[in-house]
Protein backbone atom coordinates (compact mmCIF):
# COMPACT_ATOMS: atom_id res chain seq x y z
CA UNK A 1 0.00 0.00 0.00
CA UNK A 2 1.32 3.41 -1.05
CA UNK A 3 0.01 5.92 1.48
CA UNK A 4 -0.19 9.57 0.42
CA UNK A 5 -1.08 12.52 2.63
CA UNK A 6 -2.86 15.75 1.63
CA UNK A 7 -1.26 19.19 1.45
CA UNK A 8 -3.89 21.87 2.34
CA UNK A 9 -2.81 24.61 -0.06
CA UNK A 10 -6.07 26.51 0.57
CA UNK A 11 -5.62 26.60 4.36
CA UNK A 12 -6.22 24.29 7.29
CA UNK A 13 -7.73 24.12 10.75
CA UNK A 14 -9.40 21.93 13.38
CA UNK A 15 -12.97 22.78 12.35
CA UNK A 16 -14.77 22.45 9.03
CA UNK A 17 -16.71 25.48 7.82
CA UNK A 18 -15.14 27.81 10.37
CA UNK A 19 -12.23 30.22 10.61
CA UNK A 20 -11.74 29.50 14.30
CA UNK A 21 -8.07 28.62 14.84
CA UNK A 22 -7.58 28.49 11.07
CA UNK A 23 -4.10 28.15 9.62
CA UNK A 24 -3.23 29.90 6.35
CA UNK A 25 -1.33 28.00 3.69
CA UNK A 26 2.02 29.64 4.31
CA UNK A 27 5.16 28.08 2.89
CA UNK A 28 6.38 27.51 6.45
CA UNK A 29 3.26 25.54 7.41
CA UNK A 30 3.16 23.52 4.18
CA UNK A 31 6.84 22.73 4.65
CA UNK A 32 6.13 21.37 8.14
CA UNK A 33 3.45 19.04 6.78
CA UNK A 34 5.59 17.87 3.86
CA UNK A 35 8.60 17.21 6.06
CA UNK A 36 6.45 15.32 8.56
CA UNK A 37 5.08 13.13 5.76
CA UNK A 38 8.60 12.62 4.40
CA UNK A 39 10.01 11.70 7.81
CA UNK A 40 7.15 9.34 8.70
CA UNK A 41 7.35 7.30 5.51
CA UNK A 42 4.36 8.49 3.50
CA UNK A 43 4.79 7.72 -0.18
CA UNK A 44 3.79 11.23 -1.23
CA UNK A 45 1.46 14.19 -0.85
CA UNK A 46 -1.46 15.25 -3.01
CA UNK A 47 -1.18 18.94 -3.91
CA UNK A 48 -4.68 20.05 -5.01
CA UNK A 49 -5.60 22.76 -7.50
CA UNK A 50 -8.37 25.36 -7.66
CA UNK A 51 -8.88 29.10 -7.71
CA UNK A 52 -8.65 29.29 -3.91
CA UNK A 53 -5.44 27.21 -3.80
CA UNK A 54 -1.84 28.21 -3.98
CA UNK A 55 -0.63 27.02 -7.40
CA UNK A 56 0.38 23.34 -6.95
CA UNK A 57 3.32 23.34 -9.39
CA UNK A 58 4.85 26.29 -7.53
CA UNK A 59 4.21 24.76 -4.10
CA UNK A 60 5.76 21.46 -5.16
CA UNK A 61 8.83 23.16 -6.62
CA UNK A 62 9.25 25.12 -3.40
CA UNK A 63 9.18 21.91 -1.31
CA UNK A 64 11.48 19.71 -3.37
CA UNK A 65 14.64 20.69 -1.53
CA UNK A 66 12.92 20.49 1.87
CA UNK A 67 12.15 16.77 1.38
CA UNK A 68 14.13 13.67 0.44
CA UNK A 69 11.87 10.78 -0.61
CA UNK A 70 8.40 12.30 -0.70
CA UNK A 71 6.55 12.15 -4.03
CA UNK A 72 4.44 15.12 -5.15
CA UNK A 73 1.09 14.19 -6.70
CA UNK A 74 0.36 17.49 -8.40
CA UNK A 75 -3.23 18.23 -9.41
CA UNK A 76 -3.66 19.99 -12.73
CA UNK A 77 -6.48 21.07 -15.01
CA UNK A 78 -5.34 20.43 -18.59
CA UNK A 79 -7.80 23.01 -19.93
CA UNK A 80 -5.72 25.74 -18.25
CA UNK A 81 -2.47 24.84 -20.06
CA UNK A 82 -1.10 23.71 -23.40
CA UNK A 83 0.14 20.11 -23.54
CA UNK A 84 3.69 21.01 -24.54
CA UNK A 85 4.05 23.58 -21.77
CA UNK A 86 2.56 21.12 -19.27
CA UNK A 87 5.10 18.52 -20.41
CA UNK A 88 7.94 20.99 -19.78
CA UNK A 89 6.57 21.61 -16.28
CA UNK A 90 6.35 17.87 -15.69
CA UNK A 91 9.85 17.02 -16.86
CA UNK A 92 11.27 19.99 -14.95
CA UNK A 93 9.73 18.92 -11.65
CA UNK A 94 10.59 15.29 -12.31
CA UNK A 95 14.24 16.02 -13.13
CA UNK A 96 14.84 18.51 -10.33
CA UNK A 97 13.18 16.26 -7.73
CA UNK A 98 14.99 13.11 -8.83
CA UNK A 99 11.84 11.40 -10.10
CA UNK A 100 9.48 12.44 -7.30
CA UNK A 101 6.66 13.84 -9.41
CA UNK A 102 3.25 12.39 -10.35
CA UNK A 103 0.31 14.13 -11.94
CA UNK A 104 -3.33 14.05 -10.80
CA UNK A 105 -5.42 15.09 -13.81
CA UNK A 106 -8.59 17.03 -12.94
CA UNK A 107 -11.00 17.61 -15.82
CA UNK A 108 -12.99 20.06 -13.68
CA UNK A 109 -16.60 19.97 -12.56
CA UNK A 110 -17.47 23.58 -11.71
CA UNK A 111 -18.47 25.31 -14.95
CA UNK A 112 -18.46 28.74 -13.29
CA UNK A 113 -14.86 28.38 -12.10
CA UNK A 114 -13.78 27.01 -15.47
CA UNK A 115 -15.45 29.94 -17.25
CA UNK A 116 -13.32 32.27 -15.15
CA UNK A 117 -10.28 30.59 -16.73
CA UNK A 118 -11.75 30.98 -20.18
CA UNK A 119 -12.84 27.34 -20.47
CA UNK A 120 -16.32 26.72 -21.88
CA UNK A 121 -16.23 23.00 -22.68
CA UNK A 122 -19.19 20.90 -21.59
CA UNK A 123 -18.86 17.85 -19.34
CA UNK A 124 -18.01 15.17 -21.88
CA UNK A 125 -15.92 17.55 -23.99
CA UNK A 126 -13.62 18.16 -20.99
CA UNK A 127 -12.79 14.45 -20.90
CA UNK A 128 -12.27 14.33 -24.66
CA UNK A 129 -9.99 17.37 -24.35
CA UNK A 130 -7.99 15.68 -21.57
CA UNK A 131 -7.56 12.56 -23.69
CA UNK A 132 -6.15 14.55 -26.63
CA UNK A 133 -4.05 16.72 -24.32
CA UNK A 134 -2.29 13.77 -22.72
CA UNK A 135 -1.86 11.99 -26.02
CA UNK A 136 0.41 14.88 -27.02
CA UNK A 137 1.91 15.18 -23.51
CA UNK A 138 3.02 11.54 -23.46
CA UNK A 139 4.41 11.61 -26.98
CA UNK A 140 6.60 14.68 -26.45
CA UNK A 141 7.93 13.27 -23.15
CA UNK A 142 8.83 10.11 -25.07
CA UNK A 143 11.10 12.23 -27.25
CA UNK A 144 8.87 12.61 -30.29
CA UNK A 145 8.40 15.75 -32.33
CA UNK A 146 4.65 15.86 -32.65
CA UNK A 147 2.18 17.20 -35.16
CA UNK A 148 -1.36 16.64 -33.92
CA UNK A 149 -4.75 17.83 -35.10
CA UNK A 150 -7.61 16.88 -32.85
CA UNK A 151 -11.03 18.25 -32.06
CA UNK A 152 -9.63 20.20 -29.09
CA UNK A 153 -5.81 20.13 -29.37
CA UNK A 154 -3.60 21.12 -32.30
CA UNK A 155 0.20 21.39 -32.23
CA UNK A 156 2.93 21.68 -34.87
CA UNK A 157 6.47 20.52 -34.21
CA UNK A 158 5.83 20.07 -30.47
CA UNK A 159 8.94 18.80 -28.68
CA UNK A 160 10.48 18.66 -25.20
CA UNK A 161 14.24 17.97 -25.42
CA UNK A 162 14.69 17.36 -21.67
CA UNK A 163 13.64 13.82 -20.74
CA UNK A 164 12.01 12.95 -17.41
CA UNK A 165 13.66 10.70 -14.86
CA UNK A 166 10.62 8.40 -14.80
CA UNK A 167 10.22 6.55 -18.06
CA UNK A 168 8.29 6.71 -20.25
CA UNK A 169 6.69 9.52 -18.21
CA UNK A 170 5.62 10.39 -14.63
CA UNK A 171 2.58 8.40 -13.50
CA UNK A 172 -0.81 9.88 -14.41
CA UNK A 173 -3.64 9.62 -11.88
CA UNK A 174 -7.15 10.41 -13.09
CA UNK A 175 -10.54 10.60 -11.40
CA UNK A 176 -14.06 10.58 -12.73
CA UNK A 177 -17.30 8.78 -11.92
CA UNK A 178 -19.21 9.31 -15.17
CA UNK A 179 -19.09 7.02 -18.23
CA UNK A 180 -17.02 9.68 -20.02
CA UNK A 181 -14.55 9.75 -17.13
CA UNK A 182 -14.27 5.97 -17.02
CA UNK A 183 -13.72 5.82 -20.78
CA UNK A 184 -10.94 8.43 -20.63
CA UNK A 185 -9.00 6.85 -17.78
CA UNK A 186 -9.31 3.36 -19.25
CA UNK A 187 -7.68 4.39 -22.52
CA UNK A 188 -5.20 7.10 -21.57
CA UNK A 189 -4.16 7.15 -17.89
CA UNK A 190 -2.30 4.98 -15.38
CA UNK A 191 -4.16 5.07 -12.06
CA UNK A 192 -7.90 5.45 -11.51
CA UNK A 193 -8.47 7.55 -8.38
CA UNK A 194 -11.91 7.55 -6.76
CA UNK A 195 -13.38 9.23 -3.72
CA UNK A 196 -14.40 6.81 -0.97
CA UNK A 197 -17.94 5.51 -1.31
CA UNK A 198 -19.31 2.33 0.29
CA UNK A 199 -17.15 -0.62 -0.81
CA UNK A 200 -19.77 -2.13 -3.11
CA UNK A 201 -20.06 1.16 -5.01
CA UNK A 202 -16.28 1.44 -5.31
CA UNK A 203 -16.08 -2.19 -6.46
CA UNK A 204 -18.61 -1.48 -9.22
CA UNK A 205 -16.62 1.53 -10.43
CA UNK A 206 -13.37 -0.44 -10.47
CA UNK A 207 -15.01 -3.31 -12.35
CA UNK A 208 -16.29 -0.93 -15.02
CA UNK A 209 -12.93 0.82 -15.45
CA UNK A 210 -11.07 -2.50 -15.47
CA UNK A 211 -13.32 -3.90 -18.19
CA UNK A 212 -12.95 -0.76 -20.30
CA UNK A 213 -9.16 -0.82 -19.88
CA UNK A 214 -9.01 -4.51 -20.82
CA UNK A 215 -10.81 -3.72 -24.06
CA UNK A 216 -7.84 -1.47 -24.93
CA UNK A 217 -5.33 -4.12 -23.85
CA UNK A 218 -4.38 -2.06 -20.79
CA UNK A 219 -3.99 -2.79 -17.07
CA UNK A 220 -4.46 0.08 -14.61
CA UNK A 221 -3.73 0.58 -10.93
CA UNK A 222 -6.32 2.01 -8.54
CA UNK A 223 -6.36 4.62 -5.79
CA UNK A 224 -8.74 5.84 -3.08
CA UNK A 225 -9.10 9.38 -1.72
CA UNK A 226 -10.55 9.49 1.82
CA UNK A 227 -10.39 11.47 5.06
CA UNK A 228 -9.29 9.72 8.24
CA UNK A 229 -10.47 10.25 11.83
CA UNK A 230 -8.64 7.63 13.89
CA UNK A 231 -8.17 7.46 17.65
CA UNK A 232 -7.24 4.90 20.28
CA UNK A 233 -10.91 4.00 20.75
CA UNK A 234 -13.99 4.17 18.56
CA UNK A 235 -15.74 6.47 21.03
CA UNK A 236 -12.85 8.95 20.89
CA UNK A 237 -12.92 8.89 17.10
CA UNK A 238 -16.64 9.67 16.87
CA UNK A 239 -16.21 12.44 19.43
CA UNK A 240 -13.47 13.91 17.21
CA UNK A 241 -15.79 13.69 14.19
CA UNK A 242 -18.48 15.62 16.06
CA UNK A 243 -15.95 18.25 17.10
CA UNK A 244 -14.80 18.66 13.49
CA UNK A 245 -18.30 19.75 12.38
CA UNK A 246 -19.34 21.40 15.65
CA UNK A 247 -19.13 24.96 14.30
CA UNK A 248 -21.19 24.37 11.13
CA UNK A 249 -24.71 25.81 11.02
CA UNK A 250 -27.60 24.77 8.81
CA UNK A 251 -27.31 27.85 6.61
CA UNK A 252 -23.70 26.95 5.76
CA UNK A 253 -24.71 23.40 4.81
CA UNK A 254 -27.57 24.65 2.62
CA UNK A 255 -25.32 27.18 0.89
CA UNK A 256 -22.62 24.59 0.25
CA UNK A 257 -25.02 22.05 -1.19
CA UNK A 258 -26.66 24.66 -3.38
CA UNK A 259 -23.23 25.36 -4.82
CA UNK A 260 -22.38 21.66 -5.18
CA UNK A 261 -25.60 20.93 -7.08
CA UNK A 262 -24.62 23.29 -9.88
CA UNK A 263 -21.43 21.28 -10.51
CA UNK A 264 -21.33 19.02 -13.55
CA UNK A 265 -19.32 16.39 -11.67
CA UNK A 266 -20.88 12.94 -11.23
CA UNK A 267 -18.46 12.27 -8.37
CA UNK A 268 -19.54 15.46 -6.57
CA UNK A 269 -23.19 14.53 -7.10
CA UNK A 270 -22.56 11.20 -5.39
CA UNK A 271 -20.71 12.84 -2.49
CA UNK A 272 -23.50 15.40 -2.04
CA UNK A 273 -26.15 12.69 -1.98
CA UNK A 274 -24.30 10.83 0.77
CA UNK A 275 -23.99 14.04 2.84
CA UNK A 276 -27.72 14.77 2.42
CA UNK A 277 -28.77 11.56 4.18
CA UNK A 278 -30.30 11.62 7.65
CA UNK A 279 -27.82 8.93 8.72
CA UNK A 280 -24.37 10.07 7.71
CA UNK A 281 -22.82 6.68 8.51
CA UNK A 282 -23.15 5.28 5.01
CA UNK A 283 -21.35 1.98 5.62
CA UNK A 284 -19.35 0.56 8.55
CA UNK A 285 -17.03 3.33 9.82
CA UNK A 286 -17.60 5.41 6.66
CA UNK A 287 -19.04 8.83 7.56
CA UNK A 288 -20.27 11.45 5.08
CA UNK A 289 -20.06 14.38 7.52
CA UNK A 290 -17.05 15.97 5.82
CA UNK A 291 -19.25 16.53 2.77
CA UNK A 292 -21.65 18.74 4.74
CA UNK A 293 -19.60 21.77 3.68
CA UNK A 294 -16.54 20.46 1.85
CA UNK A 295 -16.54 19.82 -1.87
CA UNK A 296 -14.64 16.90 -3.31
CA UNK A 297 -13.69 14.09 -0.96
CA UNK A 298 -16.63 14.23 1.46
CA UNK A 299 -16.30 10.95 3.36
CA UNK A 300 -14.11 9.87 6.26
CA UNK A 301 -13.22 6.58 7.86
CA UNK A 302 -13.92 6.97 11.58
CA UNK A 303 -12.95 4.54 14.31
CA UNK A 304 -10.24 2.89 16.32
CA UNK A 305 -6.94 2.07 14.67
CA UNK A 306 -7.99 -1.55 14.16
CA UNK A 307 -11.35 -0.58 12.66
CA UNK A 308 -9.92 2.00 10.24
CA UNK A 309 -7.10 -0.32 9.22
CA UNK A 310 -9.59 -3.11 8.52
CA UNK A 311 -11.71 -0.79 6.36
CA UNK A 312 -8.64 0.28 4.37
CA UNK A 313 -7.66 -3.34 3.91
CA UNK A 314 -11.16 -4.07 2.58
CA UNK A 315 -10.61 -1.42 -0.09
CA UNK A 316 -7.15 -2.87 -0.74
CA UNK A 317 -8.80 -6.23 -1.39
CA UNK A 318 -10.91 -4.58 -4.11
CA UNK A 319 -7.69 -3.85 -6.00
CA UNK A 320 -6.67 -0.48 -4.56
CA UNK A 321 -2.99 0.04 -3.75
CA UNK A 322 -2.69 3.85 -3.51
CA UNK A 323 -4.46 5.61 -0.65
CA UNK A 324 -4.61 9.42 -0.49
CA UNK A 325 -5.51 10.28 3.10
CA UNK A 326 -6.19 13.52 4.93
CA UNK A 327 -7.27 14.74 8.36
CA UNK A 328 -7.88 18.04 10.13
CA UNK A 329 -5.59 19.69 11.04
CA UNK A 330 -3.20 18.06 8.62
CA UNK A 331 0.02 18.52 10.57
CA UNK A 332 -1.05 16.75 13.75
CA UNK A 333 -3.16 14.16 11.97
CA UNK A 334 -0.27 13.14 9.71
CA UNK A 335 1.60 12.11 12.86
CA UNK A 336 -1.43 10.41 14.38
CA UNK A 337 -2.21 8.36 11.26
CA UNK A 338 1.40 7.21 11.03
CA UNK A 339 1.46 6.31 14.73
CA UNK A 340 -1.82 4.40 14.81
CA UNK A 341 -2.32 2.99 11.31
CA UNK A 342 1.08 2.33 9.77
CA UNK A 343 1.92 -0.54 12.19
CA UNK A 344 -1.31 -2.28 11.10
CA UNK A 345 -0.90 -1.88 7.32
CA UNK A 346 1.56 -3.15 4.70
CA UNK A 347 2.85 0.35 4.04
CA UNK A 348 5.36 0.64 1.20
CA UNK A 349 8.16 3.11 1.89
CA UNK A 350 8.97 5.33 -1.10
CA UNK A 351 12.22 4.51 -2.91
CA UNK A 352 15.12 6.96 -2.76
CA UNK A 353 15.14 9.82 -5.23
CA UNK A 354 17.32 9.50 -8.30
CA UNK A 355 20.65 11.23 -7.82
CA UNK A 356 20.96 12.59 -11.34
CA UNK A 357 18.61 13.39 -14.19
CA UNK A 358 19.11 11.80 -17.62
CA UNK A 359 21.72 13.58 -19.71
CA UNK A 360 20.62 15.28 -22.92
CA UNK A 361 22.69 16.64 -25.77
CA UNK A 362 23.06 20.41 -25.70
CA UNK A 363 21.29 22.18 -28.54
CA UNK A 364 21.85 25.91 -28.84
CA UNK A 365 18.62 27.86 -29.31
CA UNK A 366 20.63 30.33 -31.41
CA UNK A 367 21.37 28.98 -34.86
CA UNK A 368 25.06 28.88 -35.64
CA UNK A 369 26.23 29.56 -32.07
CA UNK A 370 28.11 27.04 -29.98
CA UNK A 371 27.82 26.66 -26.21
CA UNK A 372 30.23 28.80 -24.24
CA UNK A 373 32.95 26.72 -22.60
CA UNK A 374 35.18 27.80 -19.76
CA UNK A 375 38.76 28.71 -20.66
CA UNK A 376 41.44 26.15 -19.85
Amino acid sequence: MDIFWFLPVYGDGPYLGSQVDSRPATLSYLKQIAQTADRRGYHGVLVPCGKACEEPYIVSAALIEATERLRFLVATRPSALTPTFAARLATGLDRLSGGRFYLNVVAGGDADELAGDGVFLDHDARYAHAAEFFTVWKRVLAGETVDFDGQHISVRGAAVPLTPVQQPHPKLFFGGSSPAGHAAVAEHFDTYLTWAEPPDAVAAKIADVRARASAHGRTLSYGLRVNIIVRETEAEAWAAAETLVSKIDRAAVDAAHTAFRRFESEGQRRMTELAARDDLVVSPNLWAGVGLVRGGAGTALVGSARQVADRLLEYRDLGIDAFVLSGYPHLEEAERVADLLFPLLPVTAPPPAAQTAPEVAFVSPFTGLQPVRSAS
